[in-house]
């Protein structure tokens, strides 16, 4: 969690993280529209710097997406590090989380069962 007490906001240890693999993702059941959210943080390659990673999960995905934090290099030389709120249905979190999946961006979660994390 962000420590909001600084003049300086400071991530969440990684430690409290874990690699999401594709088992990880969630798998919803057609028809669920109750609203839900999840917390994740998502390494974006440089190579990415050019796209609109995050505004795809706004306008093709139906999210509302939080920024609880960002780590990004001047020079476009290093990749990007976002800690992300995804507000939405289980459909919309699910499609979005394969979508950044299938584009080979790092999905860190911080629970060990995604499809159960409703804070």
């Amino acid at each position: 969690m962000l420590n909001h007490n600084n003049s300086e906001p400071e991530f969440e240890p990684i430690d409290n993280f874990h690699q999401t693999q594709q088992s990880d993702l969630p798998h919803t059941e057609s028809g669920d529209s109750r609203p839900t959210q999840t917390r994740i943080r998502i390494r974006i390659p440089k190579e990415y710097h050019q796209e609109p990673v995050i505004s795809n999960l706004i306008s093709e995905h139906g999210l509302k997406v939080n920024f609880n934090a960002a780590l990004l290099g001047g020079k476009n030389s290093d990749d990007g590090w976002f800690d992300l709120e995804l507000n939405g249905t289980s459909q919309q979190i699910e499609s979005a989380l394969i979508y950044l999946n299938d584009l080979d961006v790092e999905i860190w979660s911080n629970s060990n069962h995604p499809d159960e994390e409703t804070w």
